[in-house]
Formats: structure tokens, C-alpha cells, sequence
């Protein structure tokens, strides 16, 4: 297969389905929170199924028999659910799960990258990083293997060629040390057809995977992002959000058209006590939202700043439903809807 002839689409672009892994790891959702979690993951799965079928990662027979129990007991038409008996390590489908791309030819492809938990910050990530293989193997799609790691939601792509990215993960030492920027920009090239890519610095301040793209900007249409800012001048991230957006007005699109950018404020990311890293802080934003065939998921964080984010997403996408999840006790674990989820192409 040629490989130049790859390109990833863009995520509103129709899925065939939706990756979900179910919460079981207890380090990441200690005592109550695990239970409070899963609450968060009924709502998901009550409003998504509608819109396009679910494939819900599982890790054994006890955690299934849990599911089929708490989905039973919710508005979901368990024939839309396909649960899948697979050992995970954690939720975060979006960073180790498939990334499809599409050959000229019409055919989607599985591009498999390599995992290894955001830089090693978790002890165990062999599972999650089998996942892609898995699916393939199953769905009989071709696989290829471009010999990096990079995880899904340190990307986004209009589907036109430019991409979005930060310096702060994808030159991360712990991930890629043997690759230079332009050896890993050749590889974003190749298997996902950028051929703009526009790096941005840092993320929010309280994440352990280093500041992904989809938690500060991300793409509304082909020419048009929206990016996070801080308000309040003594934020933790006030800087570095003021940073991104002075490079996203200097950047040119193919053809010489100028990136149209919206913004949004960042909810209070302040948390009471700590979290699992002894951060006093949340990775939370409206940026990591989801967008599936005829909905937007939307992280709820800030009863001030919602309807705004609200109001935003119906504007670009008003042939899609915004439904807004309360997403206080996902963020616990350090992500948020676009983090978990992960869209599928071309497969029944």
C-alpha cells in the first residue's frame, strides 16, 4: 500500500462506531469514585448509543456481568452496546486505541501507534497498547505500524491536511528520544497526511500525559478552531493558553487563508484536596469534546462558563444535538469525553 495516499479524516466525519473501555482500574478511581465513574459512563453510553453504535472494552467476565448489569437498569438498547471480553489496563481509549486513516483508494486503514502511557507516568500499559491489533485482527482491517508512539488525543486534524499538536508531548524525551521534530513531522506525514502541522506549546497544568492537544484546541470546521483562555492574569495556565494563542494568529492555512480562531474560558480547574498525582488541579476543559454522527458530547465543568460552550458548538455543528455530560468525577481520573472515547471507520 502507498502510504502517501493516507489521510486521517476528520472527526466529524461519519463513524462507523464509537471505542469505550469501562472504568475497572482502581488506581485510577479509588474507593467511591470508581462507582461515581460509571455513572459518568452510563450517561456516555445512554446519550451516544443513539447516535452510532458503541464497541465497550471490558476487562473479564466479572466487569462484564457489572456492565450488563447497570446498562440493564438505563434507557440503552443493549443491541447498539457490543462488549468486547479484552484485557485494559485503563479508560483512555483515545490515546492507546486505532487511529483510522483513509488510502485514496476509499478503504480505511488501522494505523497502529505505539503506547506506552503518556511516557511511562502509569506502570502498566501492555495491554492497552495491544488494543489495535486486536481490532484489526477481529474486523479484518489492514493494520500498518509506523514505529512511534503517539497517542490519539495529542493530535487533531481537519481531515484537509493540517494538524494539531503540541511540543510539549509529542517532543517529550520519554516518549520518541531517538527521533528529532523533524523525523516525528515525516511520520505525521506519511501515515496521517499532514502536511501542516501546527505545533502549539503546552497544556493545562494538573495533566499527567503532558499537555494533549485535545484538552486546549481543537478543530470546529476545516479553517476555524477553538482554543482555550484564562481570564485571570494569576491562573497557573494563563501563560502558557496566551502562548498558543499568539501562534494560532500567526498561522496560514493551504492557499494563503488566515485560521480563523474562537475562543473559550477556561472553567475553574482548582480542585479540592488533591488528585491521584497530588496535583491541586484538573486537566478540565471544554476543548475535549466529542463529536459522533449526530451529536457533540460536552464536558460539564463550570456552571458560569457552560451555556458559553454550549452556545459555541451548536453554532458550528447545528445539524448535530449538544448534550451536555457532567464530567466532575471523570476528571478525577485526569481526562475527560474526548480522552475515553474513540471513533471508528469502515467497519459494520
Amino acid at each position: 500500500m502507498d502510504h502517501s495516499k493516507l489521510v486521517m479524516p476528520a472527526e466529524w466525519s461519519r463513524h462507523s462506531a464509537t471505542q469505550l473501555h469501562w472504568p475497572s482500574n482502581q488506581n485510577t478511581w479509588p474507593g467511591e469514585r470508581l462507582e461515581r465513574v460509571e455513572e459518568v459512563y452510563c450517561r456516555i453510553i445512554e446519550e451516544l448509543h443513539f447516535f452510532e453504535p458503541i464497541h465497550l472494552f471490558v476487562e473479564n467476565l466479572e466487569i462484564r456481568n457489572r456492565v450488563m448489569q447497570k446498562l440493564s437498569g438505563k434507557a440503552v438498547d443493549l443491541d447498539r452496546v457490543i462488549i468486547h471480553q479484552q484485557k485494559i489496563n485503563d479508560v483512555w481509549a483515545r490515546d492507546c486505541g486505532p487511529v483510522f486513516v483513509q488510502h485514496e483508494s476509499g478503504n480505511f486503514v488501522i494505523t497502529d501507534w505505539d503506547y506506552n502511557a503518556w511516557g511511562e507516568k502509569s506502570p502498566h500499559w501492555e495491554d492497552d497498547n495491544a488494543v489495535p491489533a486486536f481490532i484489526a485482527q477481529k474486523f479484518g482491517v489492514n493494520r500498518i505500524e509506523p514505529g512511534m508512539i503517539l497517542e490519539g488525543g495529542s493530535i487533531d486534524v481537519n481531515g484537509e491536511g493540517a494538524l494539531l499538536t503540541t511540543e510539549a508531548v509529542l517532543l517529550d524525551g520519554n516518549r520518541n528520544p531517538d527521533l528529532s521534530k523533524e523525523e516525528i513531522e515525516e511520520c505525521l506525514r506519511i501515515y496521517l497526511g499532514a502536511d501542516q502541522i501546527i505545533w502549539l506549546k503546552r497544556g493545562l497544568a494538573g495533566a499527567d500525559t503532558g499537555g494533549k492537544i485535545d484538552n486546549i484546541t481543537r478543530w470546529l470546521n476545516k479553517d476555524t478552531v477553538v482554543t482555550m483562555v484564562c481570564e485571570d492574569k494569576e491562573d497557573v495556565n494563563y501563560d502558557a493558553l496566551q502562548e498558543n494563542l499568539e501562534i494560532l494568529n500567526q498561522v496560514e492555512l493551504k492557499g494563503g487563508k488566515k485560521l480563523n480562531i474562537e475562543t473559550l474560558p477556561l472553567p475553574q480547574n482548582r480542585t479540592v484536596g488533591t488528585t491521584k498525582n497530588g496535583s491541586e488541579y484538573v486537566p478540565g476543559s471544554y476543548a475535549n469534546f466529542y463529536i459522533a454522527n449526530g451529536a457533540v458530547l460536552l464536558p460539564l465543568l463550570d456552571k458560569k462558563r457552560d451555556d458559553l460552550a454550549i452556545s459555541l458548538l451548536q453554532k458550528y455543528f447545528p445539524g448535530r444535538k449538544v448534550i451536555g455530560i457532567a464530567c466532575a468525577d471523570l476528571l478525577t481520573g485526569k481526562g475527560s469525553i474526548h480522552s475515553i472515547t474513540q471513533q471508528w471507520y469502515g467497519i459494520n
